[in-house]
């Protein structure tokens, strides 16, 4: 695998702390800028629709832009308005600058996808695009924590300094590495690509995507407060539970990268089957911390294994849409991990139950395995 692929694992890990970070320094927030809870926890909803318009608009804008100055540019304004939010003392302001996070964010990731898969060898372009997944898990098991530490010790503004200077290294990697040239206009085709992401093979790989990260944010919105009002955790237990379901996660973007191949194949239709069966038993367990921890990893590992080679899927039967295939499926994982938590706080808010949300995401991955069962989704590209 090149070496610049890693590169780009490097800024993602650091875009990927940006975006989950936010839940757990909202007291700080909150606090400080003389806001309500809900008003500074809808940061993190604000930088999932960022993600949402952000990915294909500037997947189209960035088309014949060459690599290296895209890559750089988006990299640049993500550590600028990391910078901003840091120093400001409005919250409108910061606000704002999550969601011009995301869009730069996503215009990142649709340019570093079809580079990645690009540079890598006949046959490991799943792998390529596991690495890039791999730099978000790899936030989830140590970014976050380590964001929320440094906010309880240092102050939340700690944090947003903390991923601008975390970007800085890899933005100099990318003006010495990056491959410099544009694609050739006369290979790019945004109405040709745009009829073939709307082919039944990409729609449903979509729409699995979308299923499978729905579910796994349904729950992983809740895990601390499963872990704190239902298995009666102490606060401090919270940060390792995230670290665990973040290592499960990492282990399943590893899996798939090698293993994945945008197929539909056995592995992946197993694991669809395992994931509702896994939520349904975090579920019924949540209120025993060991059960708790064990299923969370689990899960992780098997959520992610889905999502990643679901992305690869994506890539995989739509060859001539190198620019807007990877942004619509970021689009998918987004609306996913936006909508996902919605519907389970309106469960749960009706249960008053947390571990509702478990059952949302048994209800959720449900879904694909009809899909599935039905053929909608062909075997093969």
């Amino acid at each position: 695998m090149p070496l610049f692929v890693y590169v780009l694992g490097l800024a993602v890990f650091a875009q990927g702390t940006s975006e989950f970070m936010a839940s757990g320094l909202v007291p700080g927030i909150a606090g400080d800028l003389s806001v309500p809870v809900g008003a500074a926890a809808a940061l993190t909803s604000a930088y999932a629709v960022g993600m949402i318009v952000g990915a294909p608009a500037m997947a189209v804008l960035s088309a014949r832009w060459p690599r290296r100055r895209a890559l750089a540019g988006f990299l640049t304004a993500f550590v600028v308005v990391h910078v901003i939010g840091a120093v400001t003392k409005s919250f409108p302001v910061l606000f704002g600058t999550r969601i011009i996070a995301a869009i730069v964010n996503a215009g990142f990731l649709a340019v570093a996808m079809p580079v990645a898969i690009a540079l890598a060898s006949k046959g490991k372009q799943a792998r390529a695009t596991a690495v890039l997944l791999a730099g978000i898990t790899l936030s989830c098991v140590a970014g976050v924590p380590a964001g929320a530490i440094l906010g309880d010790l240092a102050g939340w503004r700690s944090a947003f300094w903390a991923v601008a200077a975390l970007c800085l290294p890899a933005l100099v990697l990318v003006f010495r590495s990056a491959p410099a040239a544009a694609a050739d206009p006369q290979e790019i085709s945004i109405r040709r690509e745009a009829r073939e992401v709307k082919t039944p093979p990409v729609r449903h790989a979509m729409i699995l995507g979308a299923l499978v990260n729905g579910a796994t944010f349904a729950t992983f919105a809740f895990l601390a407060v499963i872990a704190t009002d239902v298995a009666r955790l102490p606060s401090g237990a919270v940060s390792g539970l995230l670290a665990a379901f973040g290592v499960g996660a990492f282990l399943g973007v590893t899996v798939a990268g090698r293993t994945g191949d945008g197929e539909l194949n056995r592995g992946l239709v197993l694991a669809l089957c395992a994931l509702p069966v896994g939520w349904a038993v975090l579920a019924a367990t949540g209120a025993q911390p060991i059960a708790l921890f064990v299923v969370a990893t689990v899960q992780g590992g098997l959520s992610f294994f889905c999502g990643s080679t679901l992305v690869a899927r994506v890539m995989h039967v739509a060859p001539g849409a190198p620019t807007l295939a990877g942004s619509f499926a970021t689009v998918a994982l987004n609306a996913g991990a936006f909508l996902g938590p919605v519907l389970a706080g309106l469960v749960t808010g009706a249960t008053g139950d947390y571990r509702h949300a478990a059952w949302v995401s048994a209800a959720l991955t449900v879904v694909p395995l009809l899909l599935v069962r039905r053929r909608e989704m062909p075997r093969s590209g």
